[in-house]
């Protein structure tokens, strides 16, 4: 593909590489960890434009693949014995296919109405692993210590478990440069401009935007696992946060949806607010509204976000930003 030559893709994966190998040169604990969210931060909402940035659909319960693939993985280690990177991979798969089957039903719905359906999704969801006594019902599961020893130890498993994140991270990206520059990436944008039109095009839509909504699901399944195998257990209330969905929209729409650098920026730049807010005494509780209000703030004045606003205003920038 012509496109993979072009200096937008590189420069972002430039990027991503020098921002992951930062707690590397250091050797500061502190900085994996603030590193290790924004990758994920990066990764979910890299993950969530390919069906909001690229195909148009809002979703609000893209957290429900997060948490399934946490807990399928995350019962296939400490039930069934599994290593991590084949319980990651069995949680991706299980989030590929909870979306393939909510989207031959989902996804012939438009607008608000698939938004709300995406929501209820998520309750749903939540409600099911709650009762669901093989998952550990309401009080979740818990991860015995001793697994760790697999691993050389828990300190040598926080750095693995970093190693996988800046991984699924860096693939990430590429998958969403790779999408948006293929046949299927401009089946996507066609629907997300007038999806009749595109009907009339001749592009198969349920077809393509189940695609696009399997493809938005796999690595938010697998990275669930990773986070829930590093902090050793996982609840219901955790696992299905709807504010986390909100959250990623805000993401994708600050740093610039339908781009390939925009979720990278609006993650790394809200990564960065929402740690101030949760050690700010003043506005440790106001975090939720602030998104609220700053998602407003951006529908409003910025529509295009960081990226397209930076696209639009200086113009030699056209290359290097995508």
């Amino acid at each position: 593909m012509k496109s993979w030559k072009y200096p937008a893709l590189w420069l972002t994966v430039g990027v991503v590489l020098a921002g992951g190998l930062i707690p590397v040169i250091t050797g500061s604990k502190i900085m994996r960890e603030s590193m290790f969210l924004i990758l994920m931060a990066v990764t979910m909402a890299s993950s969530l434009n390919i069906l909001l940035g690229y195909a148009g659909y809002v979703s609000f319960g893209h957290i429900v693949f997060f948490g399934l693939g946490g807990y399928v993985g995350f019962y296939l280690i400490a039930e069934q014995g599994w290593n991590l990177i084949p319980a990651a991979l069995a949680g991706g798969l299980a989030s590929g296919v909870l979306a393939l089957l909510l989207g031959i039903a989902l996804l012939r719905l438009r607008g608000a109405y698939f938004a709300l359906a995406t929501i209820g999704i998520n309750e749903a969801m939540r409600t099911f692993i709650n009762n669901f006594n093989l998952f550990g019902g309401p009080i979740g599961m818990e991860l015995n210590f001793i697994v760790y020893q697999d691993y050389g130890g828990a300190a040598n498993m926080q750095w693995l478990t970093y190693w996988l994140m800046f991984g699924v991270t860096i693939i990430a990206v590429l998958m969403s440069y790779g999408v948006k520059f293929s046949r299927f990436g401009l089946g996507l944008m066609s629907i997300r401009e007038d999806e009749d039109a595109a009907m009339a095009m001749g592009i198969h839509t349920p077809k393509v935007k189940t695609m696009a909504y399997i493809l938005s699901a796999i690595l938010p399944g697998i990275i669930g696992v990773i986070f829930f195998f590093r902090n050793s257990s996982v609840q219901p209330a955790g696992a299905f946060r709807l504010h986390r969905s909100i959250e990623m929209i805000v993401m994708v729409m600050l740093g610039g949806q339908g781009t390939v650098q925009g979720p990278l920026v609006g993650a790394a730049l809200y990564e960065a607010l929402r740690s101030y807010l949760l050690t700010s005494p003043l506005f440790k509780d106001l975090q939720l509204a602030i998104a609220g209000v700053l998602l407003l703030l951006i529908i409003l004045f910025v529509p295009s976000g960081v990226i397209g606003w930076l696209r639009h205003r200086f113009k030699g920038l056209w290359r290097v930003l995508e």
